[in-house]
């Protein structure tokens, strides 16, 4: 069985993987059912581009925008931390890109 990832609303430019992939072909299921090769390894529950994504167009996920691409992502690609800020949260920018934890701030907690 291939991996499988969910789209959604039909509006979404991204959908979220329901099992880790390799590079290589993953069902899309949800609201456009469709087949897409992926161009790098995703892990469960990170977003992967349904098409091409300007950089700093809007990317959107449940039918809103969750922020904007900061540089051209591909089709098939990882949408994370390294490619996408948020629009409501200034600090997207410095979080880690496997943890999430924030890289700005020293944790009272070492």
């Amino acid at each position: 069985m291939k991996p499988r990832a969910f789209q959604i609303q039909p509006q979404d430019s991204v959908a979220t993987l329901l099992d880790d992939a390799a590079e290589g072909a993953i069902d899309i299921l949800g609201a456009k059912p469709q087949e897409i090769r992926l161009l790098e390894k995703i892990e469960r529950g990170h977003k992967v581009a349904l098409r091409d994504i300007a950089a700093s167009e809007a990317v959107i996920k449940f039918g809103v925008r969750i922020g904007h691409a900061t540089q051209p992502i591909q089709r098939g690609n990882w949408v994370h931390l390294h490619n996408l800020a948020s629009d409501l949260d200034e600090r997207s920018g410095s979080l880690d890109l496997h943890s999430g934890a924030p890289t700005d701030t020293a944790s009272a907690y070492v």
